[in-house]
């Protein structure tokens, strides 16, 4: 959609234009000066007209794949739902489904009962307790942390606690370094999918093996398995350099950096797009109110039936 602004110069553009070709030579003289300066101060206010926001929507998203649209309610599996609502869950996790929206997430990646999953940079299990509870028992989550340092205990004490529970025992715990040569402990070609959510930005910015994490995942999924990543939205062209200050990333250098390890690029979801969002502050400042692109990669060979939307990789 056309700016404002946009819109108020392509039309006197596009009026000069038609004009010049009806109106004779003499007039044209007589009023082309006052019609360039009237038509360079609308143009000059239009632009001063968009606010803000408005100006982060032109912003390009999602360069590489056409972004599929949210996924209705009525559409998302009976599966998901009733993990997403099951009264066992933390009330601190739910009171962050709003802005999360888990269910658009997990039916996006096509995350289903009996999978075998993984949940990268899992941090306190938010994530890994909803795989859980879907993939059900006949299913397998690896939950991977690194080793957690005194500064985040807090958190490691809430995962550690989380993988008690009763619905969490097909969890497989996996307290690792990023740069483990067995981060994944897993057959080759085993896993159907492998997620990091909001996260990835962290890999970059504390400046961790996420080339290894990256090997690892490919040398895990099975050939067309899913690789699912959701993070922060940095500035268009930004590459790395919010990642350890505003915990942002360019969308375009995320992609390049994973299609290094071979991965291609199969869709994105705007589900959780917030064009309002400038993308330039610390997203702990207004939890959930970020806008975040939803990207899912596969492992070669790559699905042949589309090069966008919501195909499963299964």
């Amino acid at each position: 959609m056309l700016s404002l602004g946009a819109v108020c110069y392509v039309s006197i553009m596009e009026n000069k234009s038609n004009g010049r070709r009806r109106i004779p030579m003499s007039i044209v003289m007589r009023i082309g000066m006052r019609q360039v300066v009237f038509s360079a101060l609308v143009a000059i206010v239009g632009f001063v007209l968009i606010t803000p926001p408005a100006r982060a929507q032109v912003q390009p998203v999602a360069t590489s794949t056409s972004e599929a649209a949210p996924i209705p309610a009525t559409e998302i599996p009976a599966d998901i739902t009733a993990a997403i609502n099951s009264p066992e869950r933390p009330a601190a996790d739910k009171a962050l489904d709003a802005g999360r929206k888990p269910d658009q997430i997990m039916a996006f990646y096509g995350i289903k009962p009996g999978m075998k999953v993984a949940d990268i940079f899992a941090g306190g299990g938010y994530m890994t307790e909803l795989f859980a509870r879907i993939v059900g028992p006949n299913g397998t989550v690896y939950s991977q942390n690194m080793p957690f340092p005194e500064k985040f205990k807090k958190t490691g004490d809430q995962w550690n606690e989380r993988l008690k529970e009763p619905a969490l025992k097909n969890v497989v715990k996996v307290s690792k370094p990023f740069d483990a040569p067995d981060l994944l402990p897993v057959p080759p070609d085993s896993l159907d999918a492998v997620i990091i959510h909001l996260n990835y930005h962290d890999l970059v910015g504390f400046k961790l093996d996420r080339e290894n994490v990256n090997a690892a995942v490919f040398k895990a999924l099975k050939p067309g398995g899913i690789y699912g990543i959701v993070d922060h939205s940095a500035p268009a062209g930004t590459g790395a350099a919010d990642t350890a200050t505003i915990h942002r990333i360019d969308e375009e250098f995320l992609i390049k950096d994973v299609e290094k390890a071979g991965f291609k690029l199969y869709g994105a979801s705007s589900a959780l797009r917030h064009p309002e969002d400038d993308r330039t502050w610390l997203v702990f400042k207004h939890r959930g109110e970020t806008d975040r692109f939803m990207l899912k990669f596969v492992k070669a060979p790559a699905i042949t039936t589309g090069a966008s939307g919501s195909g499963s990789g299964q």
